[in-house]
């Protein structure tokens, strides 16, 4: 896809200068590279919104105009307010055709539905790298590296090996020859939560707390004490028969 995208020179640069041109409507920036002076530039801001929501923008060769002008470019830079949807500035760096230049590109998984650790094992993706840094001319750079998913089984990975690297493109990763194949995606099984059954039983009815218990204990011990008062055992009961036994000597006589 080819994007073109166009700029103003301005004159002034700074923080002052950078606020101003937001509050027309622009965006700041610049552009450095290939042994040539830097320009100070503005860009539409409506424009450059349209572009970011391409992904190739990101990694790809743009095309510049100013004042006529063409020159090709890749972004390298974008500073974004922190809270606001708002694009700070941008920094392009040239590229000649003739040197190889280092960019960023995505990785672009496919096929992942069907993938025997997913579709028959119920596993779950795990995307350990999803870009990649390359090494190659600006007409080589591609869209992004797709990685097929197709016949990934469980606990099988792919590596940076194993990836289908277009022709003239160099993986920095792997640019020394001690450099460690790092694995890209892998499909491991799902983990099964089980919830721990609740060991705690509640007590019978006839489970009462001990504090209550001694309450219970208190009142049956109080009752017994008065029912000996009142029974053939007691105090009354002693004062009770010894009356009787009055009553009855005094009749005899």
């Amino acid at each position: 896809m080819e994007f073109i995208i166009t700029a103003e020179k301005r004159d002034r640069k700074g923080t002052s200068s950078s606020r101003n041109i937001r509050r027309e409507g622009l965006v700041p920036g610049i552009i450095y590279g290939a042994n040539t002076k830097e320009e100070i530039i503005s860009l539409k801001k409506h424009e450059v919104a349209k572009n970011l929501e391409n992904e190739g923008f990101y990694s790809q060769v743009l095309d510049i105009v100013i004042d006529g002008a063409k020159q090709q470019v890749i972004l390298r830079d974008i500073q974004r307010h922190p809270s606001k949807k708002e694009i700070l500035h941008m920094d392009f760096q040239r590229i000649k055709a003739d040197q190889k230049i280092n960019v960023v590109i995505p990785i672009n998984f496919v096929n992942e539905d069907i993938a025997p650790g997913v579709k028959v094992d119920g596993g779950i993706i795990s995307h350990l790298i999803t870009e990649l840094e390359i090494l190659c001319l600006p007409a080589d750079i591609p869209e992004n590296i797709t990685v097929d998913l197709v016949n990934l089984e469980l606990d099988h990975p792919i590596h940076l090996t194993e990836l289908e690297i277009p022709k003239g493109v160099e993986l920095t990763l792997l640019a020394h020859e001690d450099d460690t194949d790092m694995a890209v995606v892998v499909i491991h099984q799902a983990k099964v939560v089980e919830e721990e059954e609740d060991l705690t039983e509640a007590p019978e009815a006839s489970e009462v707390p001990s504090d209550q218990k001694d309450e219970n204990e208190d009142e049956e011990s109080d009752e017994s004490k008065d029912g000996k008062g009142k029974d053939g055992k007691g105090k009354d009961s002693k004062d009770s028969k010894g009356k009787d036994s009055k009553d009855s000597k005094e009749t005899k006589e």
